[in-house]
């Protein structure tokens, strides 16, 4: 597939500081690219970069086939950008702000009224569209925010940070429009919601220090991590009593109890019979296996430090 995004020895440098470090990317055309790092990492400023709002020290960066160096208005003629500050014009209502967007883009009126209307009412905004900002919440705000970067039908959509501060149903709106028009468009996000990756993304990279550390799928990414199978077993009394029992398995590589759970980490999947043999007779209410997360991929590859 041809690459929608592609970035070579990128670097950006402030002074002393590396904020990218020779950093290598390639996203195909099509579906949703997710992009994870603590802060600090670099991924607003390789946003920056292929958004065209900032040049790159060295290296390149390209937007289906134009760098973004040398090629800056054609760029913005192709993606929509969804910044993780408010960019709204206060003075402005709601629908005035999606107009002006559309006008800046050159899209004829009879087109960008209809596309409009479609979207104050699939984002819920239809009733309070000639309403400022201001006098919105700010989910409300957030999904005025998404609508402007859409009217022009960009085909590459950047979302940073997009459901930051919404509510829960607002969220979830979001995710169901993302994954709707996942075909349509090159959708590449960041997120601090990790589990917002794991559901929306089919291929996500890890980056830290301005540097690229891993991709995959969430599935991939989740096979990587050290360890073994994990299992969680509820036991009817105090999980206490059958500790000395499951310590002498060998094919135990870890052992927590908390109560009457204990949850156990197997060299293999296949030591799970020889689990359920040693408990046998014993009062067992659950065993479940218990699946690694996203997040515990993330903490495994950029630490547990807080970041400024």
């Amino acid at each position: 597939m041809t690459a929608a995004i592609t970035t070579r020895s990128l670097a950006k440098r402030y002074g002393n500081l590396t904020a990218l470090d020779e950093f290598d990317l390639e996203v195909t055309r099509g579906g949703i690219f997710g992009l994870l790092g603590p802060n600090g990492a670099g991924k607003t400023t390789l946003i920056r970069i292929l958004t065209t709002l900032m040049r790159p020290t060295s290296g390149t960066a390209c937007i289906e086939g134009f760098d973004t160096a040398s090629h800056s208005r054609e760029i913005r003629r192709l993606i929509g950008v969804v910044p993780q500050e408010n960019s709204l014009d206060r003075y402005l209502t709601a629908r005035e702000n999606l107009e002006l967007h559309a006008r800046l883009h050159e899209m004829p009126v009879t087109s960008y009224r209809k596309r409009i209307d479609e979207l104050l009412e699939l984002f819920g905004l239809a009733g309070r569209q000639n309403d400022f900002p201001d006098s919105y919440s700010g989910g409300m705000q957030r999904r005025l925010v998404v609508a402007r970067a859409l009217v022009h039908h960009p085909r590459i959509l950047f979302l940073d940070e997009p459901t930051t501060g919404l509510d829960p149903q607002s969220r979830h709106a979001v995710w169901d429009y993302v994954k709707s028009i996942a075909g349509s468009m090159t959708i590449f996000l960041t997120t601090h919601y990790l589990e917002e990756a794991d559901q929306l993304c089919e291929r996500i990279a890890i980056m830290d220090h301005g540097k690229l550390i891993t991709q995959g799928s969430a599935t991939e990414l989740k096979e990587r991590l050290t360890g073994g199978a994990l299992y969680e077993i509820e036991f009817g009394g105090n999980a206490d009593a059958f500790a000395a029992t499951l310590g002498n398995l060998s094919c135990i590589r870890k052992l927590t109890l908390e109560g009457n759970r204990a949850t156990i980490e197997l060299e293999h999947w296949e030591c799970l019979s020889a689990l359920v043999a040693a408990l046998a007779g014993n009062e067992i209410r659950r065993i479940s296996l218990k699946e690694r997360t996203l997040e515990e991929v993330f903490i495994s590859l950029t630490g547990k430090g807080v970041r400024e």
